[in-house]
């Protein structure tokens, strides 16, 4: 059975009577969240289903990227505790991101989500991306920052989460 969205008639009420301007500011945060949430699920597929990557050894693999990047993060701490079991992070990584990127997509705990984005963002950082110079170079840090408004705010409409604080408000 498909659903579509029904917006809170009060919802659509006071935007209906809204200007562009606040209809757009309404809907900022959207594509921010389609972005990050098709990314990070392309981004664990890309892994899970790369047997390269996700070996302990060998050319393109999370093992010998871990160890490339050891001595250069700024937590090697954490590089050695993938190293420990580099295809379980790997896969746990993926995982991770699998799940962050669906939950974000379809707005499901939203904020717990993009939590998790952000969390996986900042250990990529500061370990694999921290080499990178200048810093604005490497990608991960300005993942982090895009997950923070979605930390904040969460996904109060498109969501699975607003469906559900409809319901529980009757």
């Amino acid at each position: 059975m498909t659903h579509t969205y029904h917006p809170d008639p009060r919802d659509r009420a006071r935007w209906d009577s809204a200007g562009p301007k606040d209809t757009a500011a309404h809907y900022a945060l959207l594509p921010l969240r389609i972005f990050l949430g098709v990314t990070f699920v392309y981004a664990g597929i890309d892994k899970l289903t790369d047997p390269v990557f996700l070996s302990d050894t060998g050319s393109g693999s999370i093992g010998e990227l871990m160890r490339g990047v050891r001595d250069g993060a700024a937590i090697p701490g954490l590089v050695d505790l993938a190293l420990k079991d580099p295809s379980g992070f790997g896969h746990a990584i993926a995982i991770g991101e699998l799940a962050v990127g669906l939950g974000t997509l379809a707005g499901l705990f939203a904020r717990l989500a993009a939590l998790g984005g952000a969390l996986i963002s900042l250990s990529l950082w500061l370990t694999v991306s921290w080499q990178t110079e200048p810093y604005y170079y490497g990608n991960d840090l300005a993942y982090l920052m895009a997950w923070l408004p979605l930390v904040l705010a969460g996904a109060p409409y498109w969501s699975l989460d607003a469906r559900l604080r409809r319901r529980r408000r009757g």
